[in-house]
């Protein structure tokens, strides 16, 4: 979060103080651009995670993942093993459209 305030308000730093953020690996955020470990809405992380699921699914030929399973897509990491267990659990909230889409996989409910 620190991190993230700093970035965000880099033109009222000084220039030591960029200097010295910049020594430690923190760089200015790009204008416009999206901010490391911001909040994404759900639709987005649902995308993203069903993008790692289809990805599994692509290479393996099935979808039944391991709850520690971590899938890489694009240089991100997504915990596929995690998120399909909650989706299996919470399955009963889940949209006609978001069930049919796991459902495609070979999803086991």
């Amino acid at each position: 979060m620190w991190i993230t305030g700093q970035r965000a308000g880099w033109d009222k730093l000084m220039p030591a103080q960029q200097w010295l953020l910049e020594s430690i690996g923190i760089e200015h955020q790009a204008e416009g651009g999206p901010v490391p470990g911001a909040a994404r809405s759900q639709d987005a992380r649902w995308t993203a995670n069903l993008a790692a699921a289809r990805q599994f699914h692509a290479r393996e030929g099935h979808l039944t993942v391991p709850r520690k399973a971590v899938e890489t897509v694009d240089g991100i990491e997504h915990k596929l093993g995690a998120w399909l267990d909650n989706t299996r659990r919470r399955a009963a909230k889940l949209s006609p459209q978001c069930r049919a889409e796991l459902d495609q996989l070979g999803m086991r409910w």
